[in-house]
């Protein structure tokens, strides 16, 4: 009755389905995973944000790489803007996320003798990408910036390139060790992505914080791979009860084709009347009275 599962055919599609099951199982747990770390990020995030703001150098000196769990801490940092090292920061995105243009990056010289990188915010790029855009100035004097603390980019933790041969005073990455090979004071690790004072006209525009309420679509499409795997040997099934019904209905007709007499028609001619003759002898018969 289920031979025909034998057959080189099912076998493969057996096969298949039976391989696809933990493939889109393993899928499913994947995207659980990618959910519980966004669901984590978004708590450290808000966390951090909420956290009572704290000097700079107390989560990071020279040299330090700052820890993924300090990440969007409230720093605060005092000195005087050093703009003669001010560099722009290449593709970068307004908050609209569309927009194309610039930050603005720079050294804050604290008390001590060390820098801090402050990213002051996006501008536009204008039309020549070959010079150094107008920038808004920096206030003079000394003055209190409040931010959130940033670990250094990377090329391989956010896929930028860091292309060689740019303009003078323009840079791919925010980096503080390249950085600071540029300037003459030590800086601290990481940087400050700033909030506060506000620009007057909003320019530059200040950096916006990271999204901490959505979760993405991570889960759904956990539960979606899920199904997929149950619905494999759901679909095997219905497919061999098919195959199954059409191979009886095929056996039954041949059956019945083979059952009938070899030369027997299809539907028999009307029975002749006792005593009627019929053909040329009944003609002639006719005829001759």
């Amino acid at each position: 009755m289920y031979r025909f599962l034998l057959s080189r055919q099912w076998v493969i599609l057996t096969l298949v389905g039976l391989a696809l099951i933990p493939v889109m199982i393993e899928l499913g747990f994947w995207q659980l995973h990618r959910h519980e770390h966004k669901v984590a990020q978004n708590a450290l995030i808000a966390d951090n944000l909420a956290a009572r703001p704290v000097p700079v150098t107390e989560l990071s000196a020279p040299g330090r790489t700052v820890p993924h769990h300090e990440m969007w801490r409230r720093v605060t940092a005092t000195g005087t803007y050093d703009t003669a090292h001010e560099v722009v920061v290449r593709q970068r995105t307004a908050a609209d996320e569309q927009s194309i243009g610039y930050y603005v990056l720079t050294p804050l010289e604290l008390d001590g003798g060390k820098d801090v990188l402050v990213n002051r915010g996006w501008i536009s790029a204008g039309n020549d990408l070959t010079k150094f855009p107008d920038v808004p100035a920096a206030p003079r004097g000394r003055i209190t910036v409040t931010g959130r603390i940033m670990a250094d980019e990377t090329t391989a933790e956010s896929g930028i390139k860091d292309t060689r041969g740019l303009p003078p005073r323009q840079v791919m990455l925010i980096n503080s060790a390249k950085m600071g090979k540029r300037l003459p004071r030590p800086v601290l690790g990481g940087y400050i992505e700033q909030t506060a004072p506000g620009k007057s006209g909003g320019k530059p525009e200040l950096v916006p914080e990271p999204d901490h309420d959505s979760i993405g679509p991570h889960m759904a499409y956990a539960i979606q791979w899920w199904l997929f795997a149950a619905a494999v040997p759901v679909g095997w099934v219905i497919l061999v009860r098919r195959e199954r019904r059409d191979r009886a209905e095929a056996a039954a007709k041949e059956a019945e084709e083979a059952a009938k007499v070899p030369g027997e028609p299809d539907e028999p001619g009307r029975p002749e009347e006792p005593g009627q003759k019929t053909g040329p002898v009944a003609r002639t018969a006719v005829g001759t009275e």
